[in-house]
């Protein structure tokens, strides 16, 4: 034979437990709509492609291509640094509208032999003439040994 225990609660015990779970339930009640309603992220990229190593004295090229949907107007600029200094643009290419991917191609020549890093930065304009253009996505530095 089992024997089966009842406990009772006082009601001022019982009125504070479910005041505790409607306190946790309301909280993750509204976690969950928090969590629904946060912002929308704008889709795109941007890459950039060089050779991994060139001969001092000799050109090469260095592409880009990317896009976001963040903007009306989309513009890709090459970014290049050595020795560890700060980046310095070296091109862009054209401006384009959402939608249609922008990309830039440089002839570089290297004069000093070394490592040069460069970047393709992403730039968002309000219209075809803004003045002030934001930047969006900048690609991770991809590295040429100049040899």
């Amino acid at each position: 034979m089992t024997r089966t225990t009842r406990t009772t609660r006082t009601k001022k015990t019982g009125n504070k437990a479910r005041g505790g779970r409607a306190a946790v339930i309301g909280a993750l009640g509204l976690a969950s709509v928090a969590l629904a309603a946060g912002p929308a992220f704008a889709k795109g990229g941007v890459d950039v492609k060089a050779p991994h190593t060139a001969q001092a004295g000799k050109a090469f090229t260095v592409t880009a291509h990317g896009d976001d949907d963040a903007s009306s107007y989309l513009r890709i600029c090459l970014e290049n640094r050595s020795g560890g200094k700060a980046w310095h643009q070296v091109t862009c290419g054209a401006i384009v509208e959402r939608g249609t991917e922008a990309k830039v191609t440089a002839r570089v020549k290297a004069a000093h032999r070394g490592t040069q890093q460069y970047r393709a930065v992403a730039y968002g304009l309000l219209s075809p003439n803004d003045h002030h253009p934001v930047r969006q996505r900048t690609s991770a530095p991809v590295a040429v040994n100049v040899r």
